[in-house]
C-alpha cells in the first residue's frame, strides 16, 4: 500500500527533526525532486536549526522513508485466536500451545514485508480500546495493579514519556513502568548524579567543543553514531586541539585522532587510574580547583596509589609512554573535554569507569568554563528527557526520586491525586521481565521498544513475553517484540507527531507535525488519554491538544533539578530551543493542580473516549513517535569500515563530510554567546541549589529565564556544600573474563547506517544495502588462528547460545575482542550471545563485555558447483 501524506501545514515550510540520534538535526521536507523518497518529499538539512546547521548524515537524508515502507501498520490488529491460546509461540524453536515456531515468527517480521502477517486480523479502536481495559481491569482486580508493566521508547516525545510514566502510575496506578533509555544512558546518569548532583548529558553547548584544546573520546565512535557532530572535532583540531580516542577498535572516528589506544574492554578504570596516578603523584592537577570545588581527594589518591603508568601498562597492554603522554598533556591543556559513551557505559563496571573520566576532569580543573567540561554523548533521540519526566521506574517528573516525600506531594498536587496515592520504586527494564517469569506481572503495554532484539540475552526477554496474558505493543511495524503480542497498534511517525525533545546537550526543542497521522493510526497521546478513560481515570488525561501536556510537564517539574518551567511552545519555537534548566518566575502558580474535567474538556481525547470510536482518525495534534523508540543499546564502539561520514560536500579536514555548508555558522556562534551573555554571573546560583530546591535564578528576565547551556559555571556543583565529588575507583573484572572454554571477548555496537533494534533501518533500503547483515569484525592474528580468511564464516560460542557471521578482518580491533553490530533480530541477533548481568546501581547490563569462543564453520561443497567457482564465493 502507497502512503499519500497529508502536510499539516500545505501552505507554509514544512519541518521537523531527525528521527535518529540524539543530535536531531533540523529537516525540511521539500516536495518531488530528484531525491524524492516514496512519500513524494525529500528531506533536506534545515539552515537554520542551531544545530548541525546545514548538515545531514546518510540516516537523515533517508529517515523519511520508512514511514512509507508497505509494512507500516495503519490499523489496531488482533491476534487470531488459535487453539484457544492466543497464538503464542515460545522462542528457540519450541512450539507454543499454538503449534507456531519461533521460525515462524521471524518469517512474519521479515522487514520487507507488506503488511502484516495473517497472525492477524484488523480492528476497530473500539473493540481495541474496550478489550484492552477489560483485560487490564480484570487482571488487576485479581492480582493487584503491579501486575499490569509498562515499557517505553527513548525516541518518544517528552510530552509522551511524560504522559506514559503519568499513566502507568495514575491509571494502572502500577509501580512497573521503565523504558529502553536503562539500555542505554543509565551508567552515565548515576555517576553524573554522584559527581555532580545532576545527570545532562553535556554539561556544556556543542559550540563549546572548538574551544578545548584536548579531547578525550572514549568509548564513543561519533563519525558513525552521530555525524554530524565530527565537525565540531575537526574545528577543534584545526585551532590546535589534540584529540584521543580510547576504544577496541581502530574506528572512522579514530582516523582524525592524534592518539588512539586500543583498549580491551573492561579496562578503561584501569587505564585512568595510571593517568590519574600521573597527574597526583607530579602534582599536575590544578590544586587551587580541587581544593576549593570538590571533595574526596585524598580517597582518589589512595585508590591510584598501587597503579603506577609502568604496572597499568603491563595489565592493559597501553606503552607506559602513551599514558603519560595524554596525562600530562590533558592536564597540561588550557582547555579540556572528555567524551564517554556506551562502549564504557555498558558493563557492569560502568558507572565506575565514567566516574573515573569524570575524575580526570575534576582534578585537571576543566568544569564549568567555555570550552571544558564532561559528557557522555546520549545514544537516543529522546534519551536524556524520558528519564527526566517519568518514565524511569524510580523518577517523578523534573528528575525528582519517587522516594522523596516532597517530591511525590508536588507531583501528585499537580496531577490532582493524593501523594499517597502514588506507588514506589519499581525495578529496571530487563528486571521487569524477571518480574513476568516470576509470575508477578501479567501484562504489559510496550509503546515505542523492541526489546526481543535490544535486551541482552535476549531468549530470556521472548520466553518472559510468551508467558504474558496480555502484551499490547504500539508500533509502525509488526516488529520482532510484536510478533508475541496479542494487539498491535499503529503508533505515529515523527514526520506525524508534534512535540518537544531533549538533544545531548539538554537543549529542548519544539519539533511541529509535518503530515497528518496515517491511515487510522492514533496520536501517542490521545492513546494512552483514551485507554485512561475506559479504566476509569480519564479525568486525569483530559488535554485539548499536546501542548497541553507540555504545559503540565513544565509545571510538574517546577523546582526540580530539570526545571523546564520556564519553557512554552512559543518560546522554544522562537528561541529554536532552550537548555534546561530554565525555571519561572515562582512555584506557587507553576505547582498548582492540573485542571478538573469540567475545565479542560473542550475538543480533549475524553470526548472521543467516552465509549464512542476513542478518537479514531484526525484531530488533535500528535505527541510522539510511537514506534520510533526501540530499545536497543546506543553509542559504543561502534562501526564498520567506510561511508559513515554525512554526505556531501561540507566540513574541515578529513573523513567527516556531511551535507550542506561548512561548520561554523556565525548566527549560531552569536546566539550562544547572547545566551550566555544573558546568564550572567547567575547560573551557578541556578545550578547550586540543593537537589529538589526551587533555583536562586528563578526570576525572570526580560522575555524568561534565557535557558542554561553551560552547567556549573563558576564551580559551583547541586550538591550540598556545592562541591563536586571525586571517588576513589578500585577497578575490579567484568560479569565474565575470557577462559579456557571461552578464550575471547565479544563487544557489540552501531554501524553507521542503522539505528538500535533496526526497524525503520531495516525498512529503508538505502541504508539496508550497505548493511543488509551483521558481520564479526576479528584481528587477522585472530583469524589465523582459527584457520578463517576474510568473507568465511565462524560461529560464535557464549553460555547463552550461538551465532554464525561472515568473518570480516580487521587490522585495527584489539587481539583478543570481536566486535559484532546490534541492529538485527531472529537468528542474526548478538543479544541472544550477550551477558545479562547488571550493574548493582544504574541496573545496566553488561552488552559490551562476554566471554566468546569462536570457530571456524566448514564450507558445505555444492556438487553442482565447480570448485573453484566456489572458492570465488568465499573470497
Amino acid at each position: 500500500m502507497t502512503l499519500i501524506p497529508t502536510a499539516a501545514n500545505p501552505d507554509g515550510r514544512l519541518r521537523t527533526h531527525c528521527c535518529f540520534c540524539s543530535m536531531q538535526c533540523g529537516i525540511d521536507l521539500h516536495p518531488a525532486g530528484k531525491a524524492a523518497d516514496a512519500l513524494g518529499y525529500e528531506a533536506k538539512p534545515s539552515p537554520d536549526f542551531p544545530v548541525a546547521t546545514g548538515k545531514l548524515c546518510q540516516k537523515g537524508l533517508h529517515s523519511i522513508t520508512h514511514a512509507a515502507h508497505p509494512g507500516r501498520i495503519l490499523v489496531p490488529h488482533r491476534r487470531q485466536e488459535e487453539s484457544g491460546d492466543g497464538g503464542r509461540f515460545l522462542p528457540g524453536g519450541a512450539f507454543g500451545a499454538a503449534g507456531r515456531s519461533a521460525g515462524a515468527a521471524r518469517r512474519r517480521t521479515t522487514p520487507g514485508a507488506a503488511g502484516p502477517s495473517p497472525a492477524w486480523r484488523p480492528a476497530s479502536w473500539t473493540e481495541a480500546l474496550d478489550d484492552i481495559a477489560s483485560r487490564i481491569l480484570r487482571l488487576q482486580e485479581q492480582h493487584g495493579p503491579d501486575s499490569v508493566a509498562v515499557f517505553g521508547g527513548g525516541s518518544l516525545t517528552n510530552e509522551v514519556c511524560y504522559l506514559l510514566g503519568k499513566f502507568a502510575r495514575v491509571a494502572l496506578r502500577t509501580r512497573y513502568v521503565d523504558y529502553n533509555g536503562r539500555y542505554c544512558m543509565s551508567s552515565a546518569a548515576a555517576a553524573q548524579q554522584r559527581a555532580f548532583g545532576i545527570d545532562r548529558g553535556l554539561n556544556f553547548p556543542l559550540d563549546d567543543i572548538p574551544k578545548a584544546k584536548y579531547i578525550i573520546l572514549a568509548g564513543t565512535n561519533i563519525a558513525e553514531c552521530q555525524p554530524t557532530m565530527m565537525p565540531y572535532l575537526l574545528a577543534a583540531k584545526k585551532q590546535g586541539a589534540v584529540l584521543v580516542t580510547i576504544d577496541p577498535r581502530q574506528t572512522l572516528t579514530s582516523k582524525i585522532a592524534d592518539i588512539h589506544i586500543t583498549l580491551q574492554p573492561g579496562h578503561d578504570s584501569l587505564l585512568v587510574g595510571g593517568m590519574l596516578h600521573v597527574l597526583l603523584e607530579e602534582n599536575l592537577y590544578d590544586a587551587e580547583f580541587v581544593s576549593a570545588r570538590t571533595e574526596g581527594l585524598e580517597e582518589v589518591r589512595e585508590a591510584v596509589r598501587p597503579f603506577p603508568p609502568e604496572r597499568v601498562a603491563a595489565l592493559t597492554g597501553v606503552a607506559e609512554e602513551t599514558i603519560r603522554a595524554v596525562a600530562r598533556g590533558f592536564a597540561a591543556a588550557e582547555t579540556g573535554i572528555v567524551l564517554t559513551a556506551r562502549g564504557l557505559e555498558q558493563q557492569v563496571n560502568g558507572v565506575e569507569h565514567t566516574l573515573q573520566y569524570i575524575n580526570l576532569c575534576l582534578l585537571a580543573g576543566h568544569i564549568g568554563k567555555p570550552g571544558s567540561g564532561f559528557g557522555s554523548v546520549t545514544g537516543q533521540a529522546n534519551g536524556q528527557g524520558g528519564r527526566e519526566h517519568g518514565l524511569k521506574a524510580d523518577q517523578l517528573p523534573g528528575y525528582r526520586s519517587i522516594e522523596d516525600p516532597g517530591a511525590r506531594e508536588h507531583v501528585a498536587r499537580v496531577w490532582g491525586i493524593d501523594p499517597a496515592e502514588l506507588p514506589g520504586k519499581g525495578v529496571s527494564a530487563y528486571e521487569l521481565f524477571g518480574k513476568i517469569l516470576d509470575g508477578g506481572i501479567k501484562a504489559m503495554i510496550i509503546l515505542g521498544s523492541n526489546p526481543v532484539v535490544s535486551s541482552p540475552n535476549n531468549a530470556r526477554v521472548a520466553e518472559a513475553l510468551g508467558k504474558l496474558e496480555l502484551l499490547v505493543v504500539v508500533d509502525l511495524f509488526e516488529t520482532e517484540t510484536a510478533a508475541y503480542a496479542d494487539w498491535l497498534l499503529p503508533g505515529t511517525s515523527f514526520l506525524e507527531a508534534e512535540g518537544t525533545l531533549t538533544n545531548l546537550e539538554g537543549r529542548v526543542f519544539h519539533r511541529p507535525q509535518a503530515f497528518a497521522p496515517a491511515g487510522d493510526s492514533l496520536p501517542d497521546y490521545r492513546f494512552l488519554c483514551a485507554l485512561a478513560e475506559r479504566l476509569g481515570r480519564g479525568r486525569y488525561f483530559r488535554y485539548t491538544s499536546v501542548s497541553d501536556v507540555f504545559d503540565e510537564l513544565c509545571r510538574a517539574s517546577a523546582g526540580g533539578i530539570a526545571d523546564y518551567s520556564g519553557m512554552s511552545y512559543s518560546r522554544l519555537k522562537e528561541a529554536q530551543g532552550l537548555f534546561w534548566p530554565c525555571p519561572a518566575a515562582g512555584e506557587e502558580e507553576a505547582a498548582k493542580p492540573a485542571g478538573q474535567p469540567e475545565e479542560r474538556r473542550a475538543g480533549g481525547a475524553s470526548e472521543t473516549a467516552g465509549g464512542g470510536a476513542a478518537a479514531e482518525g484526525g484531530g488533535g495534534h500528535c505527541a510522539g513517535p510511537a514506534a520510533e523508540g526501540e530499545g536497543s543499546h546506543c553509542a559504543g564502539p561502534a562501526a564498520e569500515g567506510g561511508g559513515s561520514h554525512c554526505a556531501g560536500p561540507a566540513a574541515e579536514g578529513e573523513g567527516s563530510h556531511c551535507a550542506g555548508s561548512a561548520f561554523g555558522d556565525k548566527a549560531r556562534l552569536r546566539a550562544g554567546a547572547a545566551a550566555e551573555a544573558a546568564n550572567g554571573n547567575g547560573l551557578e546560583a541556578a545550578i547550586g541549589a540543593e537537589p529538589g530546591a526551587v533555583p536562586a535564578a528563578a526570576a525572570l528576565r526580560g522575555g524568561g529565564h534565557p535557558g542554561t547551556p553551560r552547567l556549573f559555571a563558576g564551580g559551583v556543583f547541586p550538591r550540598a556544600g556545592g562541591r563536586a565529588r571525586l571517588h576513589g575507583i578500585t577497578p575490579r573484572p567484568p560479569a565474565e573474563s575470557a577462559d579456557p572454554d571461552y578464550p575471547y571477548l565479544l563487544t557489540t555496537g552501531r554501524l553507521a547506517g542503522h539505528y538500535l533494534s533496526g526497524a525503520q533501518t531495516r525498512r529503508t533500503e538505502a541504508l539496508a544495502k550497505k548493511a543488509p547483515e551483521p558481520v564479526a569484525e576479528l584481528h587477522p592474528a585472530l583469524a589465523e588462528q582459527l584457520r578463517l580468511r576474510q568473507g568465511e564464516r565462524v560461529r560464535l560460542t557464549t553460555r547463552r547460545g550461538s551465532l554464525e557471521l561472515t568473518a570480516r578482518l580487521a587490522p585495527g580491533i584489539h587481539p583478543k575482542t570481536v566486535f559484532v553490530p546490534f541492529h538485527w533480530g531472529g537468528e542474526l541477533a548478538v543479544n541472544r550471545l550477550t551477558n545479562d548481568a547488571l550493574h548493582p546501581i544504574s541496573r545496566m547490563p553488561e552488552f559490551k563485555i562476554c566471554a566468546v569462543r569462536m570457530e571456524r564453520v566448514e564450507p558445505v561443497n555444492d556438487p553442482e558447483v565447480p570448485e573453484t567457482e566456489q572458492l570465488e564465493k568465499i573470497q
